[in-house]
């Protein structure tokens, strides 16, 4: 059975036992870390399987900044290292014959700027790593991806790192 995409309403399609879901446009929110990655790797593989276009976003949160002198300097060096991590994707993707595939750069609130890109770029897919953070931080500052999920009319695919990592 071939499966071409097909309109939001009806991806779902039953082959079978199996259920098989089509998407035409992924995003995938990076912050360079390590759950971030592998987040990347299934979207990837995603994108590559489905013939899906591919969104690659980097928010530089500034809601975290210090309101001081040397918050320019440091928004320079985290949106120059965002810049980085959003190319080498755009580049991985790209060698694997992903066509389109877009990177971008934001500021803001992370979650409610990955909301409003995909709602902006028609995005049917978030794919997200679910250990950006420290513990400590998810606890102090609340996780980027549990608000994204509380708050996205599209799905979520979420990756876990392995508990021993």
């Amino acid at each position: 059975m071939s499966c071409q995409p097909v309109p939001l309403a009806d991806r779902a399609m039953s082959a079978g036992s199996e259920l098989i879901v089509m998407f035409e446009t992924i995003l995938v929110p990076t912050d360079g870390s390590e759950g971030t990655e592998r987040a990347a790797e299934v979207a990837l593989t995603l994108a590559a399987e489905q013939e899906a276009s591919l969104h690659v976003l980097h928010v530089v949160d500034t809601s975290v900044l210090p309101l001081d002198g040397h918050s320019k300097a440091l928004l320079e060096t985290l949106e120059e290292r965002a810049e980085a991590s959003v190319t080498d994707l755009v580049e991985r993707a790209a060698g694997r014959g992903i066509d389109p595939v877009s990177g971008d750069l934001r500021e803001g609130v992370p979650h409610r700027e990955i909301l409003d890109y995909a709602a902006d770029n028609d995005v049917d897919l978030i794919v997200m790593g679910t250990h950006g953070r420290s513990e400590l931080g998810k606890m102090v500052l609340g996780s980027v991806t549990d608000r994204v999920i509380r708050r996205a009319s599209i799905p979520v695919l979420t990756v876990r790192m392995p508990s021993d990592e």
